[in-house]
């Protein structure tokens, strides 16, 4: 006889099906683990044997093949550790078929029989649902679990506690989905004095979505700025959280199974690598783009980040998506996020100060500036100077207006651009439909973005003397629909793409 058991592969945030067949064979005392398994998949055989032994259970002296269906599929993590030994207690009649029959399983198994958490349970259980089964997982990830719909989950402490479960002797309940606790407050805007049109273009990036770079002097604020933009962003939607749970779950970062509904700040270091930054690895896991998903990615220091990492960002700002290709794996990952940079101007960082400055200037701005790609930068809708702050703002009382008078705002644009965008036919990727203006290219752009006479010929003229690509010329009429949005405007006019022009790329000082 030959037991089965349902558990699932990972391919990006996809799961598919995988069928654990455990056979107990005449023969010499051996145990095998075939289809392709990883280290952790085959060191699962002393896991599950401890396991079991920890609760009075031998494994019979006979020959035991464990076969993970499809061979051809790699198999890797320790996830599996449960529906094997939940095959070998099927084999070995301790458990009934028909019972194990409408669940899937997942979980990594301690030598004491304990259940331990694992990455990927949320779209474990996003599969099981689409199947009409029911899913077994650890009993800290069972919330997680829970937030896939109206699924059947089990979430025992320990296998023993499954196995009195399944005789009648003790009920496992249902868990419940659960929202983080987030009462508290993010950093808020009114803790920065001055820098007054660096707010401004911070809530206009805000509203529409839009990529956004900080250029100034050392001490200047701006990372102050961009830390403080997920305190002026909306709270993610029902499926803007599952999405952004699910990569989480697979990247093991979803904590105590508590869905999040602020949108992630990822900041990585300029030192990391194309395989952190964009995803990839022996396993190709989610990268910080993939992390970012639904909120901002935030690089500081940005010319500091080596060029392959920076021109490895341009294809996931563009497309929304990470692709990841190596020789054992093709996966793809969304990365929809919003792009916030900073930099100095010079090395020194202080071009235009005749005290401070290095005795290069203004060259060494070139140089400096000459290491992110026009491509790059084509790519960043908003270019913005941050001074250096005077002393008679910092002696200034704390701003009247903070954060939460500016989400308001924000939230009121983003609520228009979401009726808008709904109400347009025939968008291209239906699987991430368009909310924001950032997001609209083509056609659609030039249908609800249009400006009035006086605003196209302005666009016109300035397109020809500053040399704008097609891209760039479509994200200033972006950040000219999104100034239109936050004053709750119509149509698009002259003054919204004056000033979307001005927020178009600087150059180095010649």
């Amino acid at each position: 006889m030959v037991a089965h058991v349902g558990t699932v592969a990972f391919l990006g945030i996809e799961a598919l099906a995988v069928d654990v067949q455990v056979q107990l064979a005449s023969g010499l005392p051996a145990f095998s683990v075939v289809g392709l398994p990883d280290k952790a998949v085959a060191e699962s055989r002393e896991r599950v044997r401890g396991a079991l032994g920890a609760i009075g259970l031998a494994l019979p002296p006979r020959r035991i093949t464990v076969n993970l269906a499809p061979a051809d599929l790699p198999k890797e993590g320790s996830h599996y550790d449960l529906p094997i030994a939940l095959g070998l207690l099927l084999a070995m009649d301790v458990l009934p078929m028909d019972e194990l029959a409408e669940f899937n399983a997942v979980g990594e198994l301690s030598l004491d029989g304990a259940l331990t958490p694992v990455a990927g349970v949320l779209p474990a259980a996003v599969d099981a649902l689409a199947r009409d089964r029911g899913l077994i997982c650890p009993r800290e990830q069972g919330g997680e679990a829970a937030w896939a719909g109206d699924l059947r989950v089990l979430a025992p402490g320990n296998l023993l506690a499954l196995i009195n479960h399944f005789k009648g002797s003790q009920v496992l309940p249902q868990p419940e989905p659960e929202l983080a606790d987030e009462t508290g407050s993010p950093l808020d805007l009114a803790d920065i004095k001055g820098q007054e049109s660096a707010k401004r273009a911070l809530e206009v990036a805000a509203a529409g979505g839009h990529n956004l770079l900080f250029i100034g002097p050392p001490g200047a604020g701006k990372s102050m700025l961009a830390e403080r933009l997920p305190g002026i962003l909306p709270p993610l939607d029902a499926r803007e959280a599952l999405e952004v749970s699910m990569i989480a779950s697979l990247s093991g970062a979803f904590g105590d199974g508590r869905m999040r509904r602020r949108r992630p700040f990822r900041n990585p270091h300029h030192s990391s690598s194309m395989a952190a930054m964009v995803g990839g690895g022996n396993r190709a896991r989610p990268g910080e783009v993939s992390l970012a998903h639904g909120g901002v990615l935030f690089l500081d220091e940005l010319p500091e980040c080596s060029r392959q990492v920076l021109e490895s960002l341009r294809q996931p700002i563009e497309s929304g998506r990470a692709v990841v290709a190596r020789a054992n794996a093709h996966v793809t990952y969304p990365a929809r996020f919003q792009f916030i940079s900073a930099m100095n101007p010079c090395r020194c960082g202080h071009l235009g100060d005749p005290e401070l400055a290095c005795s290069r200037a203004p060259r060494c701005a070139e140089d400096y500036q000459r290491k992110l790609s026009g491509p790059l930068l084509d790519r960043i809708d908003m270019h913005i100077q941050v001074p250096n702050v005077s002393v008679a703002d910092l002696d200034l009382p704390p701003a009247s207006e903070g954060s939460r008078e500016v989400a308001l705002r924000v939230a009121r644009a983003r609520d228009l651009q979401r009726a808008r965008y709904e109400s347009e036919p025939n968008q291209d990727d239906a699987a991430a439909p368009i909310r924001l203006n950032a997001q609209a290219d083509g056609k659609l752009l030039e249908a609800v973005a249009t400006p009035d006479d006086e605003g196209r010929a302005l666009l016109r003229q300035a397109s020809e003397r500053m040399h704008l690509s097609a891209r760039g010329y479509h994200r200033v009429l972006r950040v000219a629909r999104t100034l239109a949005d936050l004053e709750q405007s119509p149509s698009v006019h002259r003054v919204h793409v004056a000033e979307a022009l001005s927020y178009r790329r600087l150059r180095a000082v010649a």
